[in-house]
């Protein structure tokens, strides 16, 4: 035998964790069999115990992952219906300049329908208007021009085109002018 390997057994003999190996098998050979069912009975209990947490855990985050599925489901929809909601919005604007008020109200009829089924399916208008302070996450600011008054410095001149939200998540920012 060379003297590594004597100073290698040496060193095993003296490794706390092989000693305490050793010693819980001498210590389960010493068992008897009812306290070696015991301990394997309890071993196999808190195996069962962190497998039903984990199951459990599982269903809960999976039941919240589709809650979360079903909110948004309809948001690309949505989305793909708001620059129609901004052409109504143009459409009233301009309709109003005119006296022509049997076509503002079949546009009126038309535009509150479509904006009451949205708002059905769940869509919000962000409120954001002119005079409110700037909140970087409510709102997208465009540009910075002059403050009108002292009183707009760092506030909302001008909301250029509305924001929406679907339940408590911003789908389309509103975009706004800000004084400064």
């Amino acid at each position: 035998m060379t003297t590594e390997q004597s100073e290698n057994e040496q060193v095993l003999d003296q490794n706390p964790q092989t000693q305490e190996q050793e010693q819980g098998i001498e210590a389960a050979e010493a068992l008897s069999p009812e306290q070696k069912l015991e301990e394997e009975l309890a071993n196999e209990k808190d195996k069962f115990l962190r497998l039903f947490a984990e199951f459990e855990n599982y269903k809960r985050r999976t039941a919240k992952e589709r809650l979360d599925l079903f909110k948004t489901a309809n948001q690309e929809v949505l989305q793909a219906m708001l620059p129609i909601l901004d052409d109504f919005d143009r459409a009233i604007t301009e309709i109003k300049k005119t006296d022509d008020n049997v076509l503002l109200d079949g546009v009126n009829l038309i535009f509150e329908k479509l904006k009451s089924t949205l708002t059905s399916k769940g869509l919000e208008e962000v409120a954001v208007k002119a005079g409110d302070i700037f909140d970087a996450d409510f709102a997208e600011a465009i540009t910075q021009i002059p403050a009108p008054s002292p009183n707009l410095k760092g506030k909302v001149v001008d909301v250029i085109e509305k924001g929406y939200k679907l339940g408590d998540k911003i789908i389309r920012f509103p975009k706004v002018v800000i004084g400064n």
